[in-house]
């Protein structure tokens, strides 16, 4: 399934080479020439993590990205250690440190959903990608905040509330906050994030980072807070890099029975998704840009939303430099229209939760009135999070439901007419359309909503994103721009991700986590 000389061999940077090792920005292939050349063990590589989220997270300027850290993360560095002297790497991801959102599970830490209500859930089995990527040789070193119940930005009543590195005083996104945060900030090498509605994208262009949700089908849920069977929610790689994005999604992807949603994906991998990294992949690409603001609350007549299109529309230009045919705009029919029907099915929703509750047989709660009845409910943040688990859980307006579904169907099939009809390899857009909130706003009554969320890909289901950095505003806050294709397409969007990516180098590390002394 995987190419294994492909994906295992480090490409040898000249920083790595010929310089001390250092653990700020260093990459998959960094590391891996790093402990070729003997500059580095995945025992000291951890420590160095840890000792930066102590320095970063915990004090200085307190990101507050982890929840937790993996208790066994320096015997498994060890137990790596001495499998890399006897036979070399185990895998293309030997020694190397991830987060995951603490909405996945991963054996023999709790999966806390950043609520004081599941501060002491533990589940005895990994994630399924979880348990992929240590099959690879990954280290799981701890789990990341994340909104209450996987649902907003990240606040939560176990740890408050996640900072932006780039400008401490705003949020660093959801739900996904704490391991676009803590990728940011440099507290880690990869990290697990989850979407179902913009909760990769919206972290990752806010922390000048790549990432993808992948189609449903790749990517097993099983393990996962609202995972199957919904389609929608789906876990994804995060990275400083496309290289590394490709790295980890190899390492996540596969067929788990206990996820059917997962056989869709059969077939749709092959080798590893490096082999599509090219940095000429621009030249002769033909390139669709969607202008049309449709971010939640999105108005252009605002400061923040300008300053983000100054930006985006400079990384347009880019694409047009690096050789890509763009068709600017492309014209999308009825997409308001139809995006204005989304609905929720809150029964599948509801069977979704007895299905994670029941994979673990030391599970405290075993349904939805379990949850509701926690003596610690009303710490929730906000504080409505907990009205809905104190109510028996809502029915499907079927209505609505059918309404949407005919939506979703009716908008796939006209954007895939409009690439077509366009000869389109991808649709680029604005990752987000406003600039983060400020903490404040959202911790405190009215809890102000942050503008512009785009959940185009979510709505849809089947389709597939990556989002690169596209630069900074004028305020320094990161901007992203997604490539968006329609269901696996993949390949063709780490080609194109790849090239912009290499044309531009616009991710640069915040200065609120510089480099630790002698790290």
């Amino acid at each position: 399934m995987m190419t294994a000389l492909l994906a295992c061999t480090p490409v040898l940077s000249p920083r790595a080479a010929d310089t001390p090792f250092q653990v700020v920005e260093a990459s998959v292939d960094d590391i891996h020439a790093a402990m070729k050349a003997g500059k580095i063990t995945a025992r000291q590589l951890v420590q160095m993590y840890l000792d930066r989220i102590e320095a970063l997270d915990k004090k200085g300027p307190t990101i507050n990205s982890v929840i937790s850290i993996n208790p066994a993360a320096l015997a498994e560095a060890d137990r790596l250690d001495a499998a890399y002297k006897a036979s070399g790497f185990t895998g293309p991801l030997h020694g190397i440190p991830i987060l995951v959102k603490d909405e996945v599970d991963a054996a023999g830490m709790a999966t806390t959903l950043g609520t004081v209500v599941f501060k002491d859930y533990k589940p005895t089995r990994d994630a399924f990608p979880v348990a992929q990527l240590r099959k690879q040789g990954a280290i799981i070193l701890g789990k990341t905040t994340l909104s209450e119940y996987a649902a907003g930005d990240t606040y939560g009543s176990l740890f408050g509330a996640t900072r932006n590195p780039y400008a401490l005083d705003r949020t660093a996104g959801g739900s996904s906050g704490g391991s676009g945060a803590a990728l940011a900030a440099n507290l880690s090498t990869l990290a697990v994030g989850e979407e179902t509605s913009s909760s990769i994208r919206r972290p990752a262009a806010w922390g000048a980072l790549v990432s993808a949700r992948p189609t449903p089908g790749l990517v097993s849920r099983s393990g996962m807070w609202d995972g199957y069977p919904s389609p929608t929610a789906q876990m994804g790689p995060m990275a400083r890099s496309v290289r590394d994005l490709a790295l980890m999604l190899d390492g996540m992807v596969g067929y788990d029975p206990e996820d059917p949603v997962s056989a869709l994906g059969v077939g749709k991998y092959s080798g590893s998704y490096t082999q599509y990294l090219n940095k000429d992949a621009l030249k002769g690409a033909r390139i669709g840009v969607l202008q049309e603001p449709i971010g939640t609350q999105s108005d252009p007549t605002l400061a923040d939303y300008k300053k983000v299109d100054v930006v985006f529309q400079k990384a347009v230009g880019e694409l047009k430099a690096a050789g890509a045919m763009v068709v600017d705009p492309i014209i999308i029919p009825d997409l308001k229209v139809l995006l204005a029907k989304a609905s929720r099915d809150p029964e599948t929703a509801d069977k979704a939760l007895h299905v994670y509750l029941g994979r673990n047989p030391n599970s405290q709660f075993k349904s939805h009135e379990d949850i509701g009845k926690s003596p610690v409910m009303n710490k929730s943040i906000p504080s409505t999070k907990a009205d809905p688990w104190m109510k028996p859980p809502e029915k499907t307006d079927q209505a609505k439901w059918a309404a949407y579904l005919q939506a979703r169907e009716q908008l796939t099939f006209t954007i895939a007419k409009v690439m077509a009809d366009n000869k389109l390899d991808a649709i680029v857009l604005k990752t987000v359309e406003h600039q983060p909130n400020l903490i404040k706003e959202g911790m405190n009554p009215p809890y102000k909503p942050t503008r512009g969320l785009i959940s185009l890909n979510t709505f849809l289901v089947y389709s597939s994103v990556i989002t690169v950095p596209a630069g900074f505003d004028s305020d320094g806050i990161p901007v992203g721009m997604t490539f968006f294709g329609l269901a696996y397409s993949e390949p063709t969007l780490f080609k194109l991700a790849y090239a912009y990516e290499q044309a531009t180098h616009h991710r640069v590390p915040p200065k609120s986590t510089p480099a630790l002394k002698g790290h």
